[in-house]
């Protein structure tokens, strides 16, 4: 049980002792955090003891009595704002007034706590004042985690566009100076391998794109009764280049309507990425058989590829962003390396599943589940 740190400043030992017993013993919960939280209770008998434990160790709250026997506790308060104490302030005070409320509210005090008090009242008042300093914790810690995601993310990406980008310089650069003479064919493998690290980051720009738009919630979906048969077909036709190339069959085994409610533009997405990638890491003149059934309210999808497969330690880190698997096999293959977690985020949208069985040399095999939204 997560603990904040309070500390409890009054020059009245009785007032000092009972505060303590009612918030030693107070646990409380906070709507959708699943902590439940108390107070350590640390005591200071007058203000220049406050400010010698406040500049030695770090507190969640102090509450502060407002007339001390050496200092105020708005003079405390003035410390804890010009030092920047990360302390929350509740003052409490047997003398009451709208001027010393507007005084203690201007100096940072949290809350206001107007002596004699109940036990409850102090609850009350605690709870929300420790209410306050969880979820103002979390914001914080979620905004670092946020900037460091921003860091690393851009990190890769730079990491990822700079070898195509140096790739390409370094080809027109040996064009531009006519390295190679001036007969044009000459040339022709170095404008192939350029168009090609071209094409890649384009691919990474658009897959980009996309899993921005899965993840924003911005993307406007358009939910329709879409037949699969069809954008599995126009999504084969799409990816036949690349299997003529290689040699590879692409097989459809399913009825000629599988009806789901669905994203066609979404549906056209995940089938892309699940072909693309099954004729991608294939062997030469291998196979691809897509298998799509329905059956009670689900629709299963199934793309079994005779291709190069996976080791156990590869495929737990394949739903990753940026993850390419590198091996002896896979160190001519290009890609972006977010296919697949894109893949993922949209089989969550329609509360499906998806898994995954590869034997290294062997070939893999995709296991989806959608429902009809």
């Amino acid at each position: 049980m997560p603990n904040l740190k309070l500390l409890l400043v009054d020059d009245e030992s009785g007032m000092r002792r009972g505060a303590s017993k009612s918030l030693k013993r107070f646990n409380f919960q906070i709507q959708g955090i699943n902590d439940t939280f108390g107070f350590d209770v640390t005591e200071a008998s007058s203000g220049m003891e406050a400010l010698r434990l406040l500049e030695k160790s770090a507190y969640d709250i102090a509450l502060l009595d407002y007339k001390l026997r050496d200092i105020t506790g708005l003079e405390i308060l003035g410390t804890i704002k010009e030092k920047e104490y990360s302390v929350l302030a509740v003052m409490m005070t047997a003398y009451a007034s709208l001027e010393i409320a507007i005084s203690a509210t201007k100096n940072g005090a949290f809350d206001f706590l107007a002596k004699p008090f109940t036990p409850e009242e102090l609850r009350s008042v605690m709870k929300k004042a420790g209410t306050n300093v969880v979820l103002h914790r979390r914001a914080r810690k979620l905004e670092e985690e946020k900037k460091k995601v921003r860091f690393q993310f851009l990190s890769i990406l730079a990491h990822e566009l700079k070898a195509p980008l140096n790739a390409v310089e370094g080809y027109l650069r040996v064009i531009d100076d006519r390295v190679a003479g001036n007969d044009i064919q000459s040339y022709d493998k170095m404008l192939k391998r350029s168009l090609s690290r071209l094409g890649g980051m384009r691919k990474l720009i658009f897959d980009l794109l996309d899993l921005t738009r899965i993840e924003s919630g911005q993307k406007v979906r358009q939910i329709a009764e879409t037949n699969l048969v069809d954008i599995v077909k126009m999504s084969i036709e799409t990816n036949a280049p690349s299997a003529d190339k290689k040699g590879v069959t692409v097989k459809l085994h399913s009825s000629n309507n599988i009806l789901l409610n669905g994203d066609s533009g979404e549906l056209e997405i995940m089938f892309n990425n699940l072909i693309s990638n099954s004729i991608k890491y294939n062997k030469d003149n291998g196979q691809v058989d897509i298998t799509i059934t329905q059956s009670e309210g689900l629709t299963n999808i199934a793309i079994a590829d005779s291709g190069i497969g996976m080791k156990p330690e590869e495929k737990e880190r394949l739903f990753g962003e940026f993850v390419r698997l590198k091996n002896e096999k896979t160190k001519n293959i290009e890609g972006s390396g977010l296919g697949l977690s894109i893949l993922k985020k949209l089989v969550s949208l329609y509360d499906g599943e998806i898994s995954v069985k590869s034997e290294f040399e062997v070939g893999t095999t995709f296991n989806i589940t959608l429902k009809s939204l």
